[in-house]
């Protein structure tokens, strides 16, 4: 379980990336983080990994705390920035130079990962294309079985066939012992894949709330008219009509657009507040 209690952060005192943040995050789940270029999304994964300090507030992984970055802590996360890099080693190299670090490492499913996600093994790693290289750390990384697995911007560089399989590869991998959390700014290529939704802006979280709920509380529809009567949180013009997101007054739930569910949250920040406190 991951807590984060009062959480400020910024790279400059007079300007806060975070402002008194709060959050518990438990396995079990697969999370996506959903903010603005610049929100911050991949500075709070950093704080979680132990890369960057709060400079207010508290976080504990499992009881520990990141910034001391113990072996144990370590051993039960990883991290896969937006911009990987990759020594110039064969995967071979790589597996046996790192993977003695993850003790739940298991090198048949990393090949068979690496197969699903249509990498090979041409040599060393510093000829692949970026992709390509992506897709190997991906596969690395959930060979590593860590209970805590960090991913910011994961589809960036892939193509669409590549974005599919790594949904199904996200998907197939996932338990109850695990907790995976995506930071991204990508919101449709998470689609069917989380089922809990993090937005943050301006420093602070707007939403933090489950698939399921949001599609009890929020309707989204499609309409050819907006009737004057209704409290519209978004609208965008649509070839049918108008896509409009609203409170949700009747029993019936609706699949949810995460695009028009972003911007929605962050049109009306207080009256989502409302609708789900």
């Amino acid at each position: 379980m991951v807590e984060i209690v009062n959480l400020s952060f910024g790279y400059r005192k007079k300007k806060l990336l975070y402002k008194n943040l709060s959050l518990t995050l438990d396995t079990g789940s697969i999370y996506g983080l959903l903010g603005k270029n610049g929100a911050g999304k991949s500075t709070l994964l950093k704080n979680l990994i132990g890369l960057l300090f709060p400079n207010t507030g508290k976080i504990l992984v499992d009881g520990q705390e990141p910034r001391k970055r113990s072996p144990a802590f370590l051993e039960s996360m990883y991290f896969i920035p937006e911009e990987v890099y990759v020594p110039s080693l064969t995967i071979p190299s790589y597996k046996r130079l790192f993977a003695p670090f993850y003790p739940r490492f298991d090198e048949k499913k990393f090949y068979d990962y690496l197969d699903q996600l249509d990498v090979r093994d041409e040599g060393k790693l510093t000829t692949l294309s970026f992709g390509q290289q992506k897709k190997f750390i991906i596969a690395f990384a959930l060979a590593c079985r860590t209970r805590v697995l960090l991913l910011d911007e994961p589809t960036n560089g892939l193509d669409i066939p590549s974005k599919i399989r790594f949904r199904k590869l996200i998907s197939s991998v996932f338990d109850e012992d695990r907790m995976i959390f995506i930071s991204t700014h990508q919101i449709r290529d998470l689609d069917n894949l989380i089922d809990r939704v993090i937005i943050v802006d301006q420093g602070e979280l707007l939403l933090n709330a489950s698939v399921a709920d949001i599609a009890e509380k929020l309707a989204f529809r499609t309409v050819s008219e907006i009737s004057t009567q209704e409290d519209v949180l978004y609208q965008e013009d649509s070839l049918r009509g108008y896509s409009i997101v609203t409170k949700n007054d009747t029993a019936n739930s609706s699949k949810v657009n995460l695009e028009h569910l972003f911007n929605a949250v962050t049109d009306n920040p207080a009256k989502i507040k409302t609708i789900f406190n």
